[in-house]
């Protein structure tokens, strides 16, 4: 896991396997992509464009690698360095605080997207129904 970043404008950093990479190994994974144009920060600073794309293990939160375009794109990698280092995955991701308005906001953010789609689906639409029989 050696992170890398290219000094562009705008910045493009990575860790671990890309999409290209993950098809040429036959690697399964699935892709989340985040669009900095709907953050906070990025809006207020006029950088308003890139993404966070996250790769993981399909149907678990496990990372496998990430890339980020946009603005200080160096910087925020290095919370997924750490996590990818340390085996903890988009859930604990999802669970951390980030300081609002801020960049890294971006990466809890991105996580979001994924818990999003992976939600119980069958549980959440029984529970729609258990309290909908309970109110009556």
């Amino acid at each position: 896991m050696i992170p890398w970043c290219t000094f562009t404008e705008p910045e493009v950093a990575r860790v671990g396997l890309n999409e290209q990479e993950a098809r040429e190994r036959n690697i399964p994974h699935e892709v989340t992509v985040y669009g900095i144009d709907d953050l906070d920060r990025a809006i207020a600073d006029g950088e308003a464009h890139g993404f966070v794309k996250v790769l993981t293990v399909p149907s678990k939160d496990r990372i496998l690698g990430v890339t980020l375009v946009g603005e200080h794109a160096g910087d925020l990698i290095a919370e997924y360095v750490l996590a990818m280092k340390q085996g903890i995955g988009l859930n604990r991701i999802l669970g951390t605080i980030h300081i609002y308005p801020t960049l890294a906001e971006a990466n809890k953010y991105a996580a979001g997207m994924w818990k999003k789609a992976h939600a119980p689906q069958r549980l959440l639409a029984w529970v729609e129904r258990y309290h909908a029989w309970r109110r009556g």
